[in-house]
């Protein structure tokens, strides 16, 4: 499956508990369609003390959040992607404004 968000692109969440946010995606998890926004899910997860962490103690991170719960932002508006031949290369471009994503 190709996804069309990826990684350092700014999202906003659509719908949960988080509604609203906006960030920017951390990682993208092709397999399991779900990508990792910064500021958004965060969760609190218990650690072992250990090297990097030698007190340990309750640590807050992002979790992963499905990709379909986050739309692409453009100019503070949302749209939905699309891809296209330009030449010989396919780039991504933004359905409402119809101008080249990078």
């Amino acid at each position: 499956m190709k996804l069309k968000i990826k990684k350092n692109d700014t999202v906003r969440v659509i719908t949960g508990e988080d509604k609203g946010k906006e960030g920017k995606v951390i990682e993208v998890i092709a397999k399991d369609a779900r990508v990792i926004v910064e500021g958004v899910n965060i969760i609190s997860k218990h650690v072992k003390p250990n090297a990097k962490n030698p007190q340990g103690g309750i640590v807050k991170k992002e979790a992963p959040i499905h990709i379909s719960n986050v739309m692409f932002l453009n100019g503070g508006k949302t749209t939905k992607i699309g891809r296209k031949l330009e030449g010989d290369k396919i780039v991504r471009y933004a359905k409402n404004s119809g101008e080249v994503i990078k």
